[in-house]
């Protein structure tokens, strides 16, 4: 089907047994970037690939299932796999999660289900192991186990409760070990974590106060220090970024609520060597850098790394960290900067525009 010689050729749609899509893709390209449009009328990822400096459109992949058209305050409305192989993504119209293959010249979709609860925003894996943040009605999270034919099989007992009603959750994540989830609270001032055993079932919560207000966003370093961004409900350059380690899912505070001198710190991603972190500051139309130590002491580098579009939302890493992606919800579009490994320092790149409102969640190969 692929003509020799041809740099690139345009998506061509297939269908295979059942309701499987996928995109055929030139062989020269490689999917690197994927966001979600979130539309109500029908929910699909849309798919960028990293050409030099400059992100280029790669391709949409309906999710079968249905976004909300609005925003979701959270993070992580999409993940990989550990392998890089297949994408989970929420549908929060719908109550959802579809499973995309990727590779680099297919995106085949391949596995629709139930959340488990109202509202998916947020979705975390580890090895073979899914959960989903629901955030609807009392909220909850739930869990999967992802076969090697990359279908989601709900893990009997894995559904547990949040620290109560009403509680605006923002984001869940597996710890680097696998062993603990967190979960942030936007309306408790909560951090929430659950022990996980060697059969994938969450126990808990033990909810245990924020250090600071509005925690939202977090990521962890390769150590498994928690380093969560706090958005003091977003009062003008009141927003701070604070670190924990865990034990056995204590919380224990190291660096608390060191001030980004911004607005709206919701965001965090770290680099691959734990060194550096970026909180997206969305009424700052910012990006503020943290060094991080060996311990988890957080030092603000910079309160603006970079300046933005409007309205920063969702980041997103390239697996090598080598480029740092950014979301502008207000913009629609993606903003794309090189990393500096040595010091964390960002150059800008050529991003992309014109993205459907209410685009939602970034994630990076």
């Amino acid at each position: 089907m692929m003509k020799k010689g041809f740099a690139r050729m345009a998506a061509v749609v297939f269908a295979l047994s059942g309701w499987m899509v996928g995109t055929v893709l030139a062989h020269d390209e490689w999917l690197t970037v994927y966001t979600m449009s979130n539309n109500p009328s029908g929910n699909a990822v849309l798919a960028f690939s990293q050409q030099g400096e400059a992100l280029v459109s790669a391709g949409t992949f309906p999710t079968e299932g249905k976004g909300t058209g609005g925003g979701l305050g959270n993070q992580g409305a999409l993940a990989l796999s550990d392998d890089g192989e297949t994408l989970l993504v929420v549908n929060p119209g719908s109550d959802d999660i579809s499973v995309f293959r990727v590779d680099r010249r297919r995106v085949t979709l391949v596995d629709k289900v139930s959340s488990g609860g109202i509202r998916p925003i947020s979705i975390t894996t580890h090895e073979d192991w899914v959960y989903v943040l629901n955030a609807g009605g009392v909220g909850n999270i739930t869990g999967f186990e992802l076969t090697s034919h990359d279908k989601l099989k709900p893990i009997p007992g894995s559904t547990r409760p949040l620290s109560g009603p009403a509680t605006a959750p923002a984001q869940i994540e597996f710890s680097p070990s696998g062993d603990t989830l967190v979960v942030t609270e936007k309306a408790t001032q909560i951090i929430d974590t659950y022990t996980v055993d060697e059969d994938g079932v969450a126990m808990g919560p033990i909810s245990q106060p924020s250090h600071g207000v509005t925690p939202f966003g977090f990521a962890f370093t390769k150590r498994g220090i928690l380093v969560a961004s706090e958005a003091f409900g977003g009062a003008p350059n009141a927003s701070a970024v604070s670190s924990y380690s865990i034990n056995k899912g204590a919380l224990a505070l190291v660096s608390g609520s060191v001030p980004t001198f911004q607005s709206a710190a919701c965001w965090i991603v770290i680099t691959k060597n734990g060194k550096f972190a970026y909180a997206s500051n969305t009424g700052s139309n910012n990006i503020s850098s943290y060094t991080v130590r060996r311990d988890g002491t957080l030092r603000l580098q910079e309160a603006v790394a970079t300046s933005t579009g409007a309205a920063p939302i969702d980041m997103a890493l390239s697996k090598n960290s080598k480029f740092l992606y950014v979301l502008n919800a207000a913009a629609r579009s993606i903003d794309v900067f090189r990393v500096d490994r040595g010091n964390g320092r960002l150059t800008a790149g050529v991003g992309t525009s014109g993205l459907p409102a209410g685009t939602n969640g970034l994630v990076a190969r």
